[in-house]
């Protein structure tokens, strides 16, 4: 054990629960502050299951594997994982829509006007075709293709990202292979009790049920939705955010691959909520997340058992959850990562983000001793900003909508949201802005992508693009788009581009 230096340093992190959070958040701790002589300890239990269902990712996830050296083929090939480019919404904005938000630009920004201005003026047009035409990451999933982006900043081939598609069940593991690679020490076992100080009321120590007791500096809190330190025993508090989100239950169960092997996760909209499909190189994972306000357990599995696309693997998986999050991520000397944290449903696979991110703030913020109310304070700050803006972001996909075929759908289109997304709808609907912040997860394309993928189209449009000819700008938008259809072909098949890089015969 380090000595520790004075009586108030941080020189013990404990993490408890494991699972894709407790693993990450050990990983990326030893990666990063292992060298330093932080001591890291992960305690589990093997007797406690974990939800195991968060299996499609955003971009951010490959910069995180990277900065703590994960090798992007050893963990594809451990986690059975796919490419992703972006998330198919099917029946959003009406029964029979489709649109993909893409992992990637529209088009080219020209003098500083975002390219969809110059769409929307011309839209409609003969030749001019849908806004998914001009985006490469969505002409590529549709075709089922791939490729790494370029280098090269002129090449179309270098607008977009990508993310993964990988069992959860297989990625805990992996990442605890790497974080005890990297100095963490697991203990085995449930904690059963834990003692505070008297004076300032911080976790001083965990009881283990044989008896051993754990001691520590900071706490991290990955207990899932049980919050054991944040909440049972600090009793933090909790921001009920189901008025915007009510749904409150998911039922998952995987199925045999059946199709091509696609690069992108799919969301389809349902009566009383929608159903995800992610698939992986195994197996295909399905769910479906529900309001029990507007639909019973029964009917949520049958609507995802009638909707399997392949032989069902294993017997299906009933959650429950309240949308929302701690009012303090950090508080005293835990902090909570993952579900104890909070959860907003995976419309926009956000769960593994906000993990990262929680994980990366920490790394940022992580203070020399318990003296650290400013570090604590910047943290939920930043924390809260993440899940308010994903927040608006998901109630945008249900209130953006024209379906009146359910209680449900009736009470989404016409429910008062939050004035931060009001606001932001009432500018894009008279011009087309996307009013951009400096700090938060998505960006002007991904607002474009679900408002014009829903059928919200601005009366008008930036007055800027007026300045250039319409002939000249109808050239460019027919050779744009020719050109993203040309570099689409180009790319190889998915499927085709995972064997040859030995990726799936190494999963089997």
């Amino acid at each position: 054990m380090v000595a520790k230096e004075t009586e108030n340093a941080i020189d013990r992190v404990v993490v408890v629960g494991g699972g894709t959070a407790g693993w990450m958040t050990a990983a990326g701790l030893a990666s990063m502050l292992g060298p330093t002589g932080l001591e890291i300890t992960l305690i589990e239990s093997e007797a406690i299951g974990v939800v195991g269902v968060g299996e499609a990712t955003l971009p951010h996830i490959k910069q995180f594997n990277d900065t703590i050296g994960v090798d992007e083929a050893e963990f594809m090939a451990a986690t059975s994982a796919t490419f992703k480019l972006g998330i198919e919404f099917v029946n959003w904005g009406r029964k029979g829509d489709s649109y993909i938000h893409p992992f990637g630009e529209f088009g080219l920004p020209n003098d500083g006007v975002a390219f969809h201005q110059y769409w929307r003026k011309f839209a409609g047009q003969p030749g001019v075709g849908t806004l998914d035409e001009y985006s490469l990451p969505v002409i590529a999933s549709r075709m089922g293709r791939f490729q790494p982006p370029s280098d090269d900043p002129r090449s179309v081939l270098s607008t977009y990202r990508y993310a993964y598609q990988f069992d959860a069940l297989q990625y805990a593991p992996f990442m605890r292979r790497h974080a005890e690679a990297c100095g963490v020490t697991r203990i085995e076992g449930k904690v059963v009790d834990v003692s505070l100080e008297p004076e300032r009321g911080r976790v001083a120590s965990l009881t283990m049920d044989d008896g051993r007791t754990i001691e520590g500096d900071l706490f991290i809190d990955c207990t899932g939705f049980f919050g054991l330190l944040i909440e049972k025993t600090l009793e933090t508090g909790y921001d009920d955010w189901s008025e915007w989100l009510p749904a409150d239950r998911a039922v998952a169960v995987p199925c045999k691959s059946a199709g091509p092997l696609l690069p992108y996760t799919r969301a389809t909209a349902h009566g009383a909520g929608w159903s995800w499909r992610i698939p992986l190189q195994h197996r295909t994972g399905n769910g479906h997340v529900y309001s029990s306000q507007f639909l019973s357990d029964d009917g949520a599995c049958d609507t995802l058992l009638d909707g399997l696309e392949g032989e069902r693997l294993a017997d299906p998986r009933f959650l429950r959850f309240v949308t929302g999050k701690r009012r303090k991520l950090w508080n005293r000397n835990v902090v909570a990562i993952g579900l104890s944290g909070g959860f907003l449903e995976p419309l926009e696979s956000t769960s593994i983000y906000l993990i990262q991110e929680g994980i990366t703030k920490l790394l940022e913020l992580f203070p020399a001793d318990q003296n650290c109310d400013v570090e604590i304070t910047e943290y939920n700050c930043w924390m809260d900003l993440q899940f308010e803006r994903i927040r608006d972001f998901l109630i945008l996909h249900y209130n953006a909508t024209e379906r009146d075929d359910s209680d449900f759908w009736n009470h989404m289109s016409t429910m008062q949201v939050p004035d931060s997304l009001r606001d932001r709808l009432d500018l894009f609907r008279a011009h087309g802005h996307v009013s951009a912040y400096d700090h938060g997860l998505f960006l002007v394309p991904s607002w474009v992508a679900v408002l014009i993928g829903q059928r919200v189209i601005p009366d008008g449009h930036d007055s800027r693009v007026s300045r250039q000819a319409d002939a000249d700008v109808q050239r460019h938008l027919a050779g744009l788009k020719s050109h993203m259809a040309k570099a689409a072909t180009s790319m190889e098949d998915h499927a085709a581009y995972l064997a040859r890089n030995n990726m799936m015969r190494a999963a089997a």
